[in-house]
Formats: C-alpha cells, structure tokens, sequence
C-alpha cells in the first residue's frame, strides 16, 4: 500500500548554477548594465557595484553603446581586469539618439552594425567583442524598424559574419527575433537569443525551446514583465506573491528562479543601481520549488507583449 509520504510535494532539484554561452561555461545569473548609467553623476559608486558583482560571481555581463550614451562601456572598461574572466555581451542594431523622444535610433543597416562593432571596441577597450547580438526589432515590446532601416536578415548576418572572420567579433546572437528569423540564422551559428520574456509573456516558448534543442543560450530581457506600463508585470500576479510568501522571498525574485527552473539554457541578466539589490538578484540561485509551488507559477497565464512604441530614423 502506498504511504501518505508519496502524496507529499516533490522538492525539484536542477543545475541552476552554470550553462552553455559561447562555447563558455558561465553563472546562469549575469548582470546587465542597462542600469548602470543611473549612477552617471556617481562614477566610484557604479565601479564599486561593478566590482560587487563580479566578487559575487558574476562572469558574464550584458552591455551596448547605447547604455548612457557609452556610460555603461567605459564604467565595464575601467572596472574589469583579465584575470576576472568575465564574458562581455554586447549588441547591434540601435545606437544612441542624445535628445530625441526616444533615447536611442534604430541603426539596422549593414553599414551601421559595423559601426557600432567599432563603437563599442573603442569604448570597450578591446581588440575582440567575445559576443555581439544583433537587435533585430521583428518582435517584442519596444521600436520597428520603417524605410530604409527594413533590412534583410541575410544582408545582416552577411556583415556580422565578416566580422567575425575579421576578428572584431567573437560569437554572434540575436535579440528580438521570430522563430522564422531564428531558424533562418541557424547557418551562422547563433550562440544566444534576446527577446523578451517572462512568466506573464511567454510568447516565444516555441522559439525557446529550438534554442534549448540547438544548445542555444536564452537571454530574456523584461524578465519580470513590465518594460512598458501596457505590458503585464509578473509582480502583479497573486499566485506568485503567495509562492513568494510560502518561501520567505520576493515575488521579484520568484519571477527570476521560476525562469531558471523553465529551461536548463536560460540565462539571467537582471540589472540594478544598487547594491542590496545586486546581492538580492544573486540569491535567486539558491531557491528551489517544489512540484505544487512550481505547478502553480507554470499555471499563470501568458499575455502577448508584442507592442510597438514607436519608430526611430
């Protein structure tokens, strides 16, 4: 006869401290420097929190030109050292737009993604970018490419190949990409994916689970939801607030263990100003589900976050 004990909730236990990205073994939880330019007037701060980073374990961080204007840049190029092995992600496909309504331009044309390659060397510091996603803009909240920024994927990925046999580039992503566009890519040998998606925005499950077969990395951006005040947060959803009760966390950080949880390939890059917050993000590591808790966050219901807010020239 079965014992009650069979009846209990099952304590799920997962790799949840490495995955695959560039061929590299890193920390599923990384830092994204979208952030850091709100430390712009308190330049020692964002190299202190930098450093407060790296010191907790993070090995791969996510950055671009147009995070403050190269703020985010120089603050990476003054804080990290060789021997910290941090893998440093950056991307394409927009570039800075000081003053305009929208802080930064869409830059899809071949010409322009070389440009930025060379932007972000220069403020890098670096002869090599290790990983550069191309922000392709086909899906997702945020800007649509219009005109003459309408490019094909293969006149791109013909100029992002270049670069990489040229040695500017080391591995090449994508952000902000279909299924369709994905798997047109494959050829290239793509190494992550960046678009966003959360526990209330699952839009492209299909499309994470080619890459969790392709041994492809997953990036999700917005990971809580929100970006955008029409888009859904995660935070709002009672199911995850009682989870976040029954564990003695935050429902911020029920949100990001539960994407560490979905897919063995899913890689975390939650940003932040703040030091008590960095140290909050990295202890989303340490939370385990068991099969009701983990039951009932997979029950949330998912909501479209493909929204357009505008076009840049």
């Amino acid at each position: 006869m079965a014992s009650s004990l069979d009846h209990r909730p099952r304590r799920l236990v997962i790799n949840i401290s490495t995955a695959s990205l560039a061929g590299r073994s890193v920390s599923r939880i990384g830092y994204g420097a979208a952030q850091l330019p709100r430390l712009h007037d308190r330049h020692d701060v964002a190299v202190a929190l930098l450093r407060r980073a790296v010191d907790l374990g993070v090995d791969h961080i996510d950055t671009a030109e147009f995070y403050g204007f190269g703020f985010a840049n120089t603050v990476i190029r003054q804080t990290l050292r060789p021997e910290d092995g941090v893998l440093v992600v950056t991307k394409v496909g927009a570039d800075p737009n000081p003053g305009g309504r929208v802080p930064l331009r869409i830059a899809q044309r071949p010409e322009q993604l070389r440009a930025s390659v060379e932007d972000n060397l220069r403020s890098l510091g670096v002869e090599q970018l290790p990983v550069v996603n191309l922000r392709r803009l086909d899906t997702g909240p945020g800007l649509r490419p219009e005109g003459d920024q309408v490019i094909d994927l293969d006149d791109q990925l013909a100029t992002m190949t270049a670069l990489r046999d040229e040695g500017k580039i080391g591995a090449i992503g994508l952000s902000s990409v279909t299924l369709d566009v994905l798997r047109r890519a494959l050829p290239a040998g793509i190494v992550c994916v960046q678009n966003a998606y959360s526990l209330v925005s699952r839009d492209d499950e299909d499309t994470l689970r080619l890459c969790t077969a392709e041994g492809i990395a997953w990036v999700p951006f917005f990971p809580l939801g929100g970006g955008f005040p029409s888009l859904p947060k995660v935070t709002d959803e009672p199911s995850v607030h009682a989870v976040a009760e029954s564990l003695n966390v935050t429902p911020s950080q029920v949100a990001l263990a539960w994407l560490l949880h979905h897919a063995p390939n899913i890689l975390l890059i939650p940003g932040t100003g703040d030091p008590t917050h960095l140290e909050v993000n990295m202890a989303v590591g340490e939370i385990a589900f068991d099969t009701d808790a983990l039951a009932t966050l997979d029950a949330v219901e998912s909501r479209s976050n493909n929204v357009a807010i505008g076009a840049a020239s």
